[in-house]
């Protein structure tokens, strides 16, 4: 039962990604005039599929692990385009109506990270405050003399002119991955268990690194105190916002995981993010039945956390991705004409290598996880 449980969240976390990155694309395709032929969810065999009055092929097929947006286009021989329907083919459109149906997937994504994050904290999230437990020997918590019970009020990047206040402990956790990341300096304002409040410094070439074994916070030594005082009770709380807070602090939240996540994804072209941190649909199926098991609000979480991994991954600058498609078009805007059909096939037929090179280690990185030698 635990391995169709974990199918079929995998399926419903491919198919809500999916659908909304290619409805992104198909909206700005329907916004900007061009002629959408199909909406497909999977790949291969069609197990559903309707046309509606615009002339739209909807499918669902039997590969449920991707999807697409098919446009009347000129550059593809097999269409044959009437006078009548030129003007609503996508090669016709000008350059920043192409650029604009693109980025649209990707844009998707990250919109759908905002309001699954938002309806979280509409209907309201139990969080842990940021309190932190005593910090180990050694770690750059315990020599700047913090200790357990210190609860963090607010954080300043070294880069930044003010402080921010901290709401909870994961809203503390996601910007110390950022000064982590960005290989930045930054201050802690601390109230102390007896009200007494500090400012503590950590200097940039003191941060730990992030590594696929090792806990970043535990070498800094800043790590969440248990879900209860020193009299047992529960230290949980509620975070609760009205819609427009909820709205502009999922948008704040998605900036900053975007940051983090483009950091790591460019560590691994730099070699400062090891290859073993990439997951693969085993991970991330196992990742799917996990989250749900500890509720809704984890599960819908989970989705946004994949949706701007996904948003990302599209805008990376390799053909077959929609980050190609955008180079392509940087390149007709800088030189004033468009890059070769005969070209942008030989990337094309590069791109997919890399792809396909980079899925099979994520699946081997699976594999290694779940079947250790």
């Amino acid at each position: 039962m635990e391995v169709l449980s974990t199918l079929l969240y995998f399926l419903v976390t491919i198919g809500i990604l999916v659908s909304f990155h290619e409805f992104g694309h198909y909206a700005a395709a329907r916004l900007c005039g061009v002629k959408v032929l199909r909406f497909a969810v999977g790949f291969g065999k069609p197990l559903l599929s309707f046309r509606s009055k615009s002339q739209t092929e909807w499918v669902i097929a039997a590969i449920p692990l991707g999807g697409y947006v098919k446009l009347l286009d000129g550059r593809d021989t097999e269409q044959i385009i009437s006078d009548e329907d030129r003007p609503c083919a996508f090669d016709t459109q000008p350059l920043w109506r192409r650029s604009f149906i693109v980025a649209a997937g990707p844009l998707a994504n990250f919109l759908l990270a905002i309001l699954l994050l938002a309806f979280i904290y509409i209907n309201g999230v139990q969080q842990l405050p940021a309190q932190i437990k005593a910090p180990a020997v050694q770690t750059l918590a315990a020599q700047l003399d913090m200790e357990a019970g210190d609860e963090i009020l607010a954080m300043k990047l070294d880069s930044d002119s003010e402080f921010v206040p901290i709401v909870s402990w994961n809203d503390l956790r996601w910007r110390l991955l950022d000064a982590i990341t960005a290989e930045e300096g930054f201050s802690l304002e601390l109230e102390s268990k007896d009200g007494k409040g500090h400012v503590v410094q950590f200097r940039a070439e003191n941060l730990p690194r992030l590594t696929p074994d090792s806990d970043p916070f535990a070498r800094l030594g800043i790590l969440p105190m248990p879900g209860k005082d020193d009299k047992g009770e529960s230290t949980w709380f509620e975070l609760q916002l009205d819609p427009l807070d909820a709205l502009i602090y999922a948008g704040e939240r998605v900036w900053l995981i975007t940051k983090v996540s483009t950091r790591m994804m460019t560590g691994l072209i730099t070699g400062s993010t090891s290859l073993k941190q990439l997951s693969g649909p085993i991970s991330i199926a196992d990742m799917a039945g996990k989250s749900a098991q500890f509720g809704w609000q984890s599960f819908l979480s989970f989705l946004a956390l994949l949706s701007i991994s996904i948003g990302l991954l599209n805008l990376v600058p390799l053909p077959m991705l929609d980050g190609g498609q955008l180079l392509y078009d940087a390149w007709e805007l800088v030189s004033g004409k468009r890059l070769s059909i005969e070209l942008q096939e030989i990337f094309q037929k590069f791109g997919f290598i890399l792809i396909i090179s980079l899925t099979i280690f994520a699946v081997f990185n699976d594999l290694q996880r779940f079947f250790p030698s």
